[in-house]
C-alpha cells in the first residue's frame, strides 16, 4: 500500500511507525470512492461557476431583449445583468458538479471492481454518465450521450496517458 509517489513523493523511510501509518491513513483516505465523488463534485461545481460566468458574460444582451430593462435606470440594469449572471453561473455550477460526482464514483467502482486502471475504466465510465444525464430524453438520447460521452472520456484518458 505504500505508494512512493504520494504526498510530495516523500519516501516512508526514517519515517516513525505513527507517520508511516499517518500516510497510509491518508492514502487510503484518498484513494476511497466516497472522498474521489465528493472531491470531484466539489471541483466540479466550482469549474462551472466560473465558466457559468465567463459564460454569460458574453451572453448578456440587458436591454436589447427585455422591453423593461430600457426604461430601469443604469443602477437597476446592472442589478438584473448581476442577478442573470448568477443564475446562470449557478445552474452552470450545479451541472458540472453533478456531472463530476457521476463520472468520479463510476469510474472509481468499476476500477475497484476490475482491479485494473486502464482506459475501459474511463470509457465504461463516460458511457454510464452520458446514458444517465440523458436518461430523462429517452433511449435514443441515452445511447447518443453515452456514446458521446464514452469517446470524450476515451480521447481526455488516452491524451493524459501518453507519454
Amino acid at each position: 500500500m505504500n505508494n512512493p509517489g504520494a504526498f510530495g513523493g516523500g519516501q516512508t523511510k526514517g519515517m516513525s511507525p505513527q507517520e508511516q501509518r499517518m500516510v497510509q491513513i491518508m492514502q487510503g483516505l484518498f484513494e476511497s470512492c466516497p472522498v474521489k465523488m465528493g472531491m470531484s463534485g466539489v471541483a466540479g461545481f466550482g469549474m462551472g461557476a466560473a465558466f457559468g460566468l465567463f459564460m454569460s458574460s458574453m451572453d448578456y444582451a440587458g436591454p436589447l431583449t427585455n422591453e423593461d430593462l430600457v426604461k430601469q435606470t443604469t443602477k437597476q440594469q446592472i442589478k438584473h445583468a448581476f442577478k442573470d449572471m448568477g443564475s446562470k453561473s449557478m445552474s452552470m455550477a450545479k451541472n458540472f458538479g453533478l456531472v463530476g460526482l457521476i463520472y468520479s464514483g463510476s469510474e472509481c467502482c468499476i476500477e475497484s471492481y476490475r482491479a485494473k486502471n486502464d482506459l475501459y475504466n474511463s470509457v465504461t465510465a463516460g458511457a454510464f454518465t452520458g446514458g444517465l444525464l440523458a436518461v430523462k430524453a429517452g433511449p435514443q438520447a441515452m445511447a447518443l450521450g453515452a456514446g458521446g460521452f464514452a469517446l470524450f472520456s476515451l480521447a481526455i484518458d488516452w491524451y493524459m496517458r501518453r507519454d
